[in-house]
């Protein structure tokens, strides 16, 4: 269904997605994963043509994408874009217009999504007097009014309650059973976990694991080790033999040199721990996940939340305003006090042409400069890509 093919976008000096690729079949379960400032919402915003690639390729069904794609494709986005001021269910039925829906169909459609939510009773409230929760819920209801064949979804569970990511999770697999793909983005691994068929993992704007979560899985081998217990756990970690250790307040996810020695850990577990649970098994994707993007710095530059209108790839041109200011004050002033001074002398007896002159040349001189810079940077300019 969706295929991309070595996505690439650029910010001025950073890459934040670089060889992406996906593929995502109808009735599937896709989570793409990433730390803060992996290139997640990048490559969520490039795929719907929000932002524009500065390389690789997207299919829809093995085609471009055209206008009547895009009323096919439903999306979430992680910000609420919801008009505070507006009700609910007018909001809902706006949102369906923009897809192609008729009114009376956008206000039917929004009253059975409502009453799933529980929200019949706000219908006519509006969006800003909503908790946060609840005006998650509506807008996911905006993304999945028009009957999507595919959801793209960042962050979904943002400001549920574990009764409504229930909820959240049951609608997924009747949408799953009616055939519609869903992308998901999220940081909740249990999630993933529980309902996705396959993954993606980017890290600084790269992919290091794509494919079968089993598969993944099972390529991190089984040296893993389940521990649930009562009391002291920090002695897990130094334990011999032990590679690397996940400890929360009851629970350990240990990872073992060789996972042959478990039973001698078992044996030297500190006296002082109560073991309630000691069990060999794969490793969660909370590991994987660490094990292969930990050490990622928490000052690492946040671009998932790249503004809308990007900056300046290199080589491309700059915003009108930046580019209209350096030719007024580097060209068209001097070039036109210039020309006012040589009016200006041609009426006296005398003519003083040293001014004139010097505001000429480095009138010609600003042109050019700035036309072997534009040269230089389209020269530079890598081919493009998707719609380039």
């Amino acid at each position: 269904m969706l295929q991309v093919r070595n996505l690439r976008k650029e910010f001025e000096s950073v890459v934040a997605v670089d060889g992406v690729s996906l593929r995502v079949e109808r009735g599937e379960l896709f989570g793409l994963l990433g730390p803060n400032g992996a290139g997640k919402t990048t490559t969520i915003r490039t795929v719907l043509n929000i932002i524009r690639p500065d390389g690789g390729e997207i299919l829809f069904d093995g085609k471009p994408f055209t206008e009547q794609t895009w009323n096919t494709i439903g999306y979430l986005p992680e910000e609420r874009g919801l008009y505070r001021k507006s009700r609910v269910l007018n909001t809902i039925a706006y949102f369906g217009s923009l897809k192609g829906m008729e009114e009376r169909e956008a206000k039917r459609e929004a009253h059975r999504w409502l009453e799933r939510f529980g929200l019949v009773d706000r219908s006519s409230a509006r969006i800003d007097e909503l908790s946060k929760g609840n005006q998650q819920k509506v807008q996911f209801i905006t993304a999945v009014l028009h009957r999507p064949q595919l959801l793209i979804l960042d962050e979904p569970f943002t400001g549920f309650d574990p009764v409504n990511q229930v909820l959240l999770k049951d609608i997924f697999l009747d949408l799953r059973a009616k055939n519609v793909a869903i992308i998901f983005s999220t940081h909740q691994m249990e999630q993933v976990e529980k309902l996705c068929d396959n993954i993606a993992l980017i890290n600084k704007g790269r992919p290091v694991l794509n494919g079968s979560l089993r598969e993944i899985k099972q390529r991190h081998g089984k040296n893993s080790v389940h521990l649930e217990f009562e009391g002291d756990g920090s002695s897990l970690r130094t334990m011999p033999g032990v590679k690397a250790a996940d400890i929360y307040q009851n629970y350990a996810e240990l990872e073992l040199l060789d996972i042959t020695r478990a039973g001698e850990l078992l044996r030297n577990v500190d006296q002082g721990i109560h073991l309630r649970k000691f069990e060999v098994v794969e490793p969660s994707l909370n590991s994987i996940f660490i094990s292969v993007v930990g050490g990622v710095p928490e000052a690492a530059r946040e671009m998932d939340r790249v503004p809308l209108k990007p900056a300046r790839p290199a080589g491309t041109k700059l915003s009108f305003t930046s580019e209209f200011r350096n030719w007024l004050l580097g060209v068209i002033i001097p070039g036109i006090v210039a020309l006012v001074l040589v009016v200006t002398n041609l009426s006296k007896e005398t003519p003083d042409w040293t001014l004139p002159a010097v505001l000429g040349a480095a009138t010609v001189v600003g042109v050019a400069r700035r036309l072997s810079a534009r040269s230089k940077g389209n020269a530079e300019q890598p081919k493009k890509g998707l719609g380039q």
